[in-house]
């Protein structure tokens, strides 16, 4: 049994080795918040970060992320006031809603690694980040407002 740490919190996976992570998360430890999307890695819909990176929990075997360190968009903030969380209020992103979780995971590691992108580089880390309600723009803005935000905090620190 994979033993696997999500949101600071140790579990052992009783599935297969081959079991998509998506899976776990979902339907063992009921960490609903990451969605279902295409299955094969393309919407973003199941975005974790997986050691810090936005990986496509589909697409990633339980097997292959033990011993790393899993963090779902229930773990991100305990408040649930991470500065990407307040930029998507704010600018009140969702319409559906299904794919948020998924675009704030993207959000977060891409401001992790890149706390000032351009609006082009906002655009090229969301690709591959799908929004059947087409709220990009909104999205762009609100990881721009993120920024701001993180960049704010920093300067207070």
């Amino acid at each position: 049994m994979p033993n696997l740490t999500i949101n600071g919190r140790s579990y052992f996976a009783d599935a297969p080795p081959d079991t998509p992570l998506l899976w776990v998360i979902r339907e063992d430890l009921r960490l609903t918040g990451t969605k279902f999307g295409c299955g094969v890695g393309l919407c973003g819909s199941c975005t974790v970060h997986i050691d810090g990176r936005a990986v496509r929990s589909c697409s990633v075997s339980v097997a292959s992320a033990e011993g790393a360190l899993i963090t779902t968009i229930e773990g991100l903030d305990p408040a649930n006031s991470h500065p990407v969380q307040q930029a998507w209020i704010e600018h009140q992103v969702p319409q559906c809603g299904y794919c948020q979780s998924g675009q704030i995971m993207q959000a977060a590691a891409l401001l992790s690694k890149n706390p000032n992108p351009t609006e082009q580089q906002i655009v090229d880390g969301m690709t591959g980040n799908i929004c059947r309600c087409a709220t990009y723009s909104s999205i762009v803005g609100a990881v721009k407002r993120a920024a701001e935000i993180m960049n704010k905090g920093a300067s207070h620190a």
